[in-house]
């Protein structure tokens, strides 16, 4: 699903913090790729232009969506293959990933499809909430992936698409505004699914006592 949104969802918010939910998000993508840079223009409105390579960093912040208060809690992962000790733990522990690949690197767009594999492979389910984004759309002259391949591979993933641009602020908002709006989706069918479970076990219930409520009434 290719999504092209404005921000409107997106509010800054100081109060109600103990009333927030929490959502724990994870973001995934090769080294190089711009991960931080998405992260703390989201956060801080500032483009990091000589941010050093990640390791691994956490990052808070609070806003609503949708006139609703949320927590994020942000997980930025290091994509080099050495500090990938801890990937299984935080891809149990996250809600909902950002796989985020570069427009200006081939290598890191066929790696996105890895990491979504890894996802699957952790949590052993098709049900987790995933945006797929192509940053660094303003380097339009150094473009090695389509924004169709982006497009079909967010297909592949039954997920929203964007491309961003760190370093013009361009849809960054939309990213985490969508995957917060599929955890929110995914909880409210867990709810109703809930419900659906407790309804059938109360109907069932109710059929298994009515052969000894008739023999009851039949004594009395």
């Amino acid at each position: 699903m290719d999504s092209c949104s404005s921000s409107a969802g997106r509010q800054t918010n100081s109060g109600s913090h103990s009333q927030s939910r929490e959502y724990k998000l994870v973001m995934l993508g090769e080294g190089g790729v711009g991960k931080s840079a998405i992260i703390m223009q989201f956060i801080s409105h500032r483009f990091p232009e000589d941010h050093d390579p990640t390791i691994e960093d956490a990052y808070k912040t609070q806003i609503r969506i949708d006139d609703e208060p949320a927590n994020l809690d942000i997980l930025d992962t290091a994509g080099q293959a050495e500090f990938t000790a801890m990937r299984d733990q935080y891809m149990r522990a996250g809600e909902g990933f950002i796989i985020s690949y570069s427009i200006t690197d081939r290598c890191s767009f066929h790696e996105a499809r890895e990491f979504k594999q890894l996802i699957h492979r952790v949590r052993r389910t098709v049900d987790t909430p995933v945006v797929l984004v192509g940053n660094k759309s303003d380097l339009v002259h150094l473009r090695q992936v389509s924004t169709d391949e982006g497009r079909g591979l967010a297909r592949e993933f039954s997920c929203p698409f964007f491309e961003t641009s760190a370093a013009l602020r361009h849809y960054i908002d939309d990213v985490f505004i969508a995957l917060v709006r599929q955890i929110r989706q995914r909880d409210k069918e867990a709810v109703l699914a809930l419900e659906r479970k407790n309804r059938k076990h109360a109907s069932v219930w109710k059929r298994l006592k009515s052969p000894f409520r008739r023999k009851k009434d039949t004594v009395n």
